[in-house]
């Protein structure tokens, strides 16, 4: 089984182009070990000296998104995939605000959860507490910055897919295990980008 880590923002193109190969290789059966990962985009450009988006979540537009997910995850794991996919698509595909409380309730409902429920997990501070510390942790440890991040062990990297996989199962088992093992049997690679969007 390969095991790995992917952070996330739901505000982030990037980390839905990634995960949704993740999910798509998943639903087709890999064998793979996911740990799901939050990351504040928020607090990662917090001014030194600034309040953290940690003391005053509202003012974070993916805060809530996030913990809402986190009480899914945590909660209600055999949900978490699906809700994970319905949070990116609806920031990104139906343009919908994520911190707005009755969207999120939609795509709970969606999900087949009792959106009072999650919610009441929420109010107990402990999903906010748990994004904090996931966040804090790959940051200090691993000097994450952003998402999507993939981590192996002690090793990280932060990775641009630039298309989705559109329903192509082999293509996002591929990709997701090109980065895999990439991070892990070739860490002497530190960049490497094109010069222009290829196509």
């Amino acid at each position: 089984m390969t095991s790995f880590a992917v952070n996330f923002d739901y505000r982030c193109p990037f980390a839905r182009i990634a995960h949704l190969h993740v999910l798509e290789g998943l639903a087709a059966g890999a064998d793979w070990d996911v740990r799901f990962v939050p990351f504040s985009l928020g607090q990662a450009h917090v001014e030194h000296g600034d309040t953290d988006v940690w003391d005053e979540p509202e003012r974070d537009t993916g805060l809530l998104a996030l913990q809402v997910s986190m009480a899914v995850r945590d909660d209600h794991p055999d949900a978490f995939l699906d809700v994970h996919k319905r949070l990116f698509e609806l920031r990104h595909a139906e343009s919908k605000d994520l911190s707005n409380r009755a969207e999120l309730e939609g795509v709970l409902a969606a999900a087949g959860l009792d959106a009072g429920e999650v919610f009441a997990e929420v109010a107990t501070g402990k999903p906010l507490a748990t994004v904090r510390t996931e966040h804090e942790s790959t940051a200090t440890e691993l000097s994450v910055w952003g998402v999507p991040t993939f981590m192996v062990g002690d090793r990280a990297a932060f990775v641009r897919l630039m298309e989705p996989p559109k329903g192509d199962s082999d293509l996002a088992v591929r990709s997701i295990e090109r980065i895999v093992d990439m991070l892990g049997e070739w860490p002497q690679l530190n960049e490497f980008k094109h010069t222009s969007l290829q196509r």
